[in-house]
């Protein structure tokens, strides 16, 4: 098995997989942490899947495993308060920009919808085995307006060895979640509050998942 994490460019799972003797490769548009081994356009590459051409699909296996750290930017809540116009930094802006700006919030968040349902269409097409992530919250278009829902929700992964509580939800696509036991004690890790992450890397950090906790799920729910 091969493991093709696509939109992670940290290398987190995809060195946690090779901890356990796995072939794993990162896929994404960026290399900041030069970690990433595919530099490509992956929103360009699924619609290409999805035109039935040739893309980065067609040399992942049906017993290789895809997990993909979608963008999830125009799913979360706060979207829903800048569609209102009730964002802090639009108190002082006008109807007109407010009503300008959410063309172009719906402009986005279409075009996302459209490619992680597509990128989903070509798994099933190809019968690939994929694992999307995404957050999970009560006001997430996801959870709201999508017809694939998550087979597994975690609530708090500070329990799982991560550094933020963070909820999270994981759609599995021609796979099921294992159900493995992990018996060592989970090691200490500082608990950081998204709250209080500022700088200009904090939508980064927001997306960083801690290597025990991505060892762990892989052993727990993967392999």
């Amino acid at each position: 098995m091969t493991a093709h994490c696509l939109f992670e460019q940290s290398g987190t799972f995809k060195n946690e997989f090779k901890k356990l003797g796995y072939r794993a490769y990162d896929y994404d548009i960026l290399n900041d942490f030069g970690e990433t081994d595919y530099i490509t356009d992956l929103f360009a590459e699924i619609e290409t899947a999805y035109q039935g051409e040739k893309s980065i699909f067609d040399r992942i296996t049906k017993d290789d495993l895809i997990l993909a750290f979608f963008p999830c930017v125009r799913f979360e809540d706060q979207i829903t308060l800048h569609f209102r116009g009730q964002g802090f930094a639009q108190k002082n802006q006008t109807d007109e920009q407010k009503l300008e700006y959410s063309i172009k919030l719906q402009e986005e968040l279409t075009e996302l919808y459209c490619l992680i349902s597509k990128m989903v269409i070509v798994c099933l097409r190809k019968e690939l085995r994929m694992i999307i992530e995404n957050p999970y919250s009560g006001q997430h278009y996801l959870k709201r307006y999508w017809c694939i829902k998550p087979k597994m929700i975690d609530m708090d992964r500070t329990r799982n060895g991560d550094s933020m509580k963070k909820p999270t939800q994981y759609f599995f696509i021609n796979c099921e979640p294992k159900s493995n036991f992990v018996l060592e004690p989970i090691e200490y890790v500082e608990k950081i509050s998204i709250d209080k992450i500022n700088g200009v890397n904090r939508k980064t950090k927001r997306s960083m998942i801690h290597p025990q906790y991505a060892n762990r799920f892989i052993r727990q729910y993967l392999i």
